[in-house]
């Protein structure tokens, strides 16, 4: 059996069960197995294939059709012009959450340009997961010779989370500048940030069970906000208060229904101001900016 052929098996089965991106899975699929570029699987696709590789193809294949992301079975995923690692213990960085790295990155550039001399700008990337925030972001202060001038710490409740986080850092960064901390939230946080970023858990707890294949067997404990999908947002706007500096922001990720109340929960605390929506590329509600500011009271 050729290449050609093992592609148009696989390819069908994908179809027959109505598997989203059928044509792109199966190319990187057998990229993957045959180490070989999408040009050298066109111009070879005649080549015989070994019964090795047509047998680990199509159970990859299978892993497919019963809902395995491809990511997971490549561990691979590209973000921010990046390739990352990942597997069943982190979420599968997704292209919405460009912009929120995109806004951060301006907002980092604005606070550089008003830095004395041995200051720095510290960063808290919040349910960092795959480390794919945190790691884009030094990425870019590491292209631009600017990194010196920023501290990133990333946290997670998960230690194998953190495990993948730090193997991202090492292969996207030749200066490994982040800080990992295992931590629920901000529990084992122990300084003050000028900013805070996060893309936390905000399905809600009902929708998951009704969510493709793919996305259930990404890990729940990444996805689930809630009964309303709210709960992280309550939790931060409650915390992160004692963790961020005077003239601070918060850069928040949201779910493309979730604006109204997101604001809502953000303007009951007065130290919070100025709080805005920034759409992604397709119009959504993606990321919620807001600076903070303390009233000289004690938060409790």
């Amino acid at each position: 059996m050729n290449i050609g052929e093992l592609k148009n098996i696989g390819l069908a089965e994908l179809i027959k069960h109505n598997i989203d991106d059928a044509s792109t899975k199966i190319n990187l699929l057998l990229q993957y197995v045959l180490k070989m570029s999408k040009i050298d699987l066109l111009v070879n696709s005649k080549n015989e294939v070994t019964d090795l590789k047509r047998i680990e193809f199509l159970g990859f294949v299978q892993d497919i059709m019963d809902g395995k992301p491809i990511q997971y079975i490549t561990n691979n995923q590209e973000f921010m012009g990046l390739d990352f690692y990942v597997d069943e213990n982190v979420l599968i960085p997704q292209p919405d959450t460009e912009i929120l790295v995109e806004n951060v990155i301006e907002k980092i550039k604005k606070m550089i340009n008003m830095l004395e001399s041995k200051q720095k700008i510290y960063v808290l990337d919040l349910c960092t997961g795959s480390g794919a925030i945190a790691v884009a972001i030094e990425n870019y202060l590491e292209k631009n010779n600017i990194v010196k001038k920023v501290k990133i710490y990333a946290s997670d409740i998960s230690k194998e989370a953190l495990k993948v986080a730090r193997k991202n850092d090492i292969l996207n960064n030749e200066e490994i500048n982040i800080t990992f901390v295992l931590s629920n939230l901000f529990d084992n946080i122990e300084r003050k940030f000028d900013i805070i970023v996060s893309n936390p858990p905000y399905i809600e707890e009902d929708i998951i069970p009704k969510l493709s294949k793919e996305v259930q067997n990404e890990p729940h404990i990444a996805l689930n906000g809630g009964k309303d999908g709210l709960d992280f947002y309550r939790k931060i706007a409650q915390e992160a208060r004692k963790y961020l500096q005077e003239d601070g922001y918060l850069f928040l990720e949201i779910g493309y229904n979730q604006r109204e109340y997101v604001n809502k929960i953000f303007s009951e605390f007065e130290e919070y101001r100025n709080i805005e929506c920034i759409k992604d590329l397709a119009g959504n509600d993606r990321v919620m900016k807001i600076s903070f500011r303390e009233n000289n009271k004690n938060i409790d």
